[in-house]
């Protein structure tokens, strides 16, 4: 059962999350273009992350609908950032992988987000920043745990909901 506090916690925790996530995004999308959709970006991310990944397994991994990741690829195709292989083992199905100029971009951007956040953590308190740099690890297994099927979970009184 979910305690007042875990309702609490996770509700100011999605909030700032996001916030933070807007702003920064906001922030870096002023500087440079192409100016990429957000879902643009977070398939550029997974392709980068898992070269040579499937349609079908992106839009797993994205959470999204085959035919919606469909579309981010055409939209990335035409821009010159994705490029399609055929999977020389299944000639019917595809291949993604990043373009040279995608995967400029993709560095840039962590670069870029790398120092504008960095920036800002280095102005705050010690204090702050010890902070920070104490709930990383605690976050990194929140994150692991909500990868997880619920049905993986014993402890999961949801029910399979989330």
């Amino acid at each position: 059962m979910v305690t007042d506090e875990g309702v609490r916690l996770a509700d100011e925790l999605m909030t700032v999350n996001a916030a933070m996530r807007r702003l920064v995004r906001r922030r870096l999308r002023e500087e440079v273009p192409p100016r990429l959709r957000p879902a643009q970006v977070e398939l550029m991310a997974v392709v980068g992350g898992r070269p040579g990944i499937s349609v079908a397994a992106a839009a797993r991994e994205l959470r999204l609908a085959d035919n919606s990741v469909s579309t981010l690829v055409n939209q990335l195709l035409a821009a010159g950032m994705l490029r399609r292989e055929t999977d020389p083992e299944d000639r019917r199905a595809v291949r993604l992988e990043l373009t040279p100029a995608a995967q400029r971009h993709m560095a840039d951007w962590r670069d870029r987000r790398a120092r504008l956040v960095g920036t800002r953590i280095q102005e705050l308190p010690a204090e702050d920043r010890a902070a920070i740099a104490a709930a990383l690890p605690a976050l990194g297994r929140l994150l692991t745990s909500l990868q997880e099927p619920a049905e993986a979970r014993p402890n999961d009184t949801s029910g399979g909901r989330r």
